[in-house]
């Protein structure tokens, strides 16, 4: 079920939360030949946003980004799994962590239809520990 695993790196953004925000992003990225291989955003309550994107090129989006004005991008360590698009997928890599203790932060992922891999973006406890515990 589980494809590929490998530590990477995704741009985490704070914006201030406004209607329109993520088109900006985009909308930079696209000029200049960036894609966007998987997105997350939430609202957070003091009235910010936080936007995940792991990206194509990484340190291009961010320097376009940062000369756009986004000057709060800066890069996180994640996992990026390449998974079966199947049931069962998320059940297998979350029992992967709990069994050898590790909490996840957080986790995202992009799915299709056919035979294109799902894709799961996930930050825990300890990436380096998870990494080797996906390989087994």
């Amino acid at each position: 079920m589980l494809k590929n695993a490998q530590l990477g790196k995704e741009i985490v953004i704070t914006v201030a939360n406004k209607i329109g925000i993520l088109a900006d992003i985009s909308k930079i990225l696209a000029e200049h030949g960036i894609n966007v291989e998987a997105v997350a955003g939430y609202a957070e309550d003091d009235g910010n946003a936080k936007i995940m994107l792991v990206t194509a090129d990484n340190l291009r989006a961010s320097d376009a980004l940062i000369k756009a004005g986004y000057k709060s991008a800066k890069e996180n360590e994640i996992i990026m799994l390449g998974l079966e698009n199947k049931a069962g997928a998320l059940k297998m890599i979350s029992g992967v962590l709990a069994a050898e203790g590790i909490d996840i932060k957080y986790i995202y992922g992009t799915a299709c239809s056919g035979e294109c891999p799902a894709r799961m973006v996930l930050s825990t406890t300890d990436n380096e520990k998870a990494l080797v515990a996906f390989k087994k």
